[in-house]
């Protein structure tokens, strides 16, 4: 059953009202008057008071008599919300951002054993022979995430990896020696990102760099992938790594008012 306006019989117009007021503050309008509230809420002015008033109750507005603006408390609206996401479900709208920026691919991975895994993709066009999707397995040893993941690692971990792994050469590029990858992983973890070049698959590129939880730990990374014909290693970092680790830096910052047990992401 709908109203004259189409709307269904449960929908509560207040609370409409209510939240539209609320939006009505935004960067290029921090402070309003009661009469601006009322004419961008398309209110009356006592019912713009009343919500205000009601509002300023509850801690989500303050006043000074004349001025009206939201207070800190409004952000425990979101805050539900995002304490609830996983770490692909909070990645996922800032890589959509990033490849909207720099029109190529992104992924995220976690360290699963010794491989990385995708949890999180927003591609382009495909510059790879395989197909990549959320689940696909690599090496972390030949990829840019994975660099970026084993670097977090702490240092007896990183050591077990090293005695254990088994370095196949996927191209002529690839690191060929635990020792070699040893002082690569040294390098990553001191500039805070790592760069591949062709080391996965002739003609593939890839920038990554950490995600970090609100403790400070490595629980992923992201990256962007390149076609070496189109970008150099300069020209990544050059352009596209300024752009991936703010990228990374806003999905840290939601990551640390995000459920801790969520965003550590589980694999199988």
């Amino acid at each position: 059953m709908t109203d004259e306006v189409g709307r269904e019989a449960h929908f509560v117009q207040s609370l409409e009202r209510g939240l539209a007021v609320i939006r009505a503050f935004d960067a290029d309008h921090p402070e309003l008057t009661l009469s601006e509230v009322a004419r961008i809420c398309d209110l009356t002015r006592a019912a713009a008071r009343r919500f205000l008033l009601t509002l300023a109750d509850l801690g989500y507005v303050r006043t000074d008599g004349r001025m009206f603006s939201l207070t800190p408390r409004v952000l425990e609206l979101g805050y539900a919300f995002l304490s609830a996401l996983s770490l692909p479900e909070v990645a996922e709208p800032h890589l959509e951002r990033l490849v909207a920026q720099v029109h190529e691919s992104s992924s995220v991975c976690v360290l699963d054993g010794d491989d990385v895994v995708y949890v999180a993709r927003v591609p382009t066009s495909r510059i790879m022979t395989v197909a990549i999707n959320v689940g696909t397995r690599f090496p972390a040893y030949a990829t840019s995430m994975g660099r970026v993941l084993l670097a977090g690692l702490p240092d007896d971990e990183l050591e077990a990896y090293l005695d254990r792994v088994k370095l196949s050469r996927l191209t002529a590029r690839t690191v060929a020696t635990p020792a070699a990858l040893r002082t690569e992983l040294r390098k990553v973890r001191a500039q805070g990102y790592a760069i591949v070049d062709q080391e996965l698959e002739e003609g593939l590129r890839s920038v990554a760099a950490p995600i970090r939880d609100r403790g400070g730990a490595v629980i992923g990374a992201a990256n962007v992938s390149v076609h070496a014909s189109r970008n150099s290693v300069e020209s990544i970092r050059r352009d596209l790594l300024p752009q991936l680790l703010a990228t990374v830096a806003r999905i840290d910052a939601d990551l640390r008012i995000a459920n801790p047990r969520r965003t550590r992401h589980r694999v199988g």
